[in-house]
């Protein structure tokens, strides 16, 4: 039996901070196990920004050196920019004639996202933003992906790109698409510095590749306890954004870090000290990493290029079902 193939991706947003961290460290290990393609999601982006078209080529480049950081390898998985496979819109156009509007109507976060970018003064109420759920159905079955790893707070989208597929084979009375299932991640849930979501539109966040003078100026900043005055009061590390961050990124030191915050035998500035050393000993090695890919500045649109190369393959083979199944292959066509 051969290996299942797993789709993922991130719409290009620059720079990566640490609340990412988790999540490519996920892609990492899936190397080892599944044919994996993932994907630079810019047509996603445009549904939100399409007045800003030119954020997403530098953005891109920026992102994709914090992929192959952290550990992505071009050998193993195709790394490729959705808008470079025009399969991808084909798919969608066609799914799109017998997906019902109804469907797309009941996305859970619709009408939330609408609302949210109405008060910043945005109006996205677009058929694009309002199919994004169907192009997200398209770039998973595709690559007949039959695994996506989603939190689950994503589990109603998955399950949308289930419906479809069933109504596709259904239709079409041909098995062409397999059903996805869900690969629930396990990510690790960083707060940003204020102990809100880590969100560079907060200005709160940690950026992956970054350097010890950062990450010790950004650990200063951190929320802690405030009632904790002086050094030796006790604290209450369940709620201090530093002791968050122990848990994820000092493990070994963390339950030590708990103790000593409770009985008051570790103060706020020490802890953070002990962070700042954890995190350039966790990060030190990544950054090594980038210094080196950017040595080479075509390096990343080398492994975009060959992903491309691999993705448009594989989707165009895909394609060829999908049009004899609807009947549109001309005899004699090429």
């Amino acid at each position: 039996m051969g290996k299942n193939t797993i789709l993922s991706g991130m719409r290009p947003t620059g720079r990566l901070h640490l609340g990412h961290l988790s999540v490519l460290e996920n892609w990492r290990r899936f190397q080892e196990k599944y044919n994996c393609y993932f994907m630079v999601a810019n047509w996603h982006a445009l549904t939100t920004a399409f007045d800003d078209p030119g954020l997403t080529v530098q953005a891109t480049k920026d992102m994709v050196l914090d992929w192959l950081m952290v550990g992505l390898d071009p050998e193993q998985s195709a790394i490729f920019v959705q808008s470079e496979v025009k399969e991808h819109a084909e798919l969608n156009l066609l799914l799109s004639l017998i997906t019902p509007l109804s469907w797309l109507e009941r996305c859970p976060t619709y009408k939330d996202q609408v609302q949210q970018f109405r008060e910043q003064g945005k109006d996205i109420t677009t058929y694009g933003f309002l199919g994004y759920p169907l192009l997200m159905a398209a770039d998973i079955i595709i690559y007949k992906a039959n695994l996506v790893p989603v939190g689950e707070d994503q589990l109603p989208h998955l399950e949308f790109c289930r419906e479809v597929v069933r109504r596709f084979n259904h239709l079409y009375k041909q098995d062409v698409f397999p059903e996805p299932a869900a690969c629930l991640d396990k990510v690790a849930m960083i707060p940003g510095l204020d102990g809100r979501k880590m969100s560079k539109s907060y200005g709160n966040e940690i950026p992956l590749y970054s350097n010890p003078e950062e990450i010790a100026a950004r650990v200063r900043m951190m929320v802690t306890d405030p009632q904790r005055i002086h050094a030796h009061d006790p604290g209450r590390p369940e709620i201090c954004t530093v002791y968050s961050f122990h848990r994820v990124f000092n493990r070994s030191a963390a339950e030590e870090v708990e103790q000593g915050c409770i009985k008051g035998e570790i103060g706020c500035v020490s802890c953070k000290k002990s962070l700042v050393k954890a995190l350039i000993e966790r990060l030190s090695p990544c950054w090594e990493r980038r210094r080196e890919l950017e040595q080479n500045p075509d390096y990343v649109w080398d492994v975009l290029n060959e992903g491309n190369r691999l993705a448009r393959g594989k989707a165009s083979q895909t394609m060829e079902e999908v049009r004899a199944a609807m009947g549109f292959e001309v005899p004699g066509s090429s």
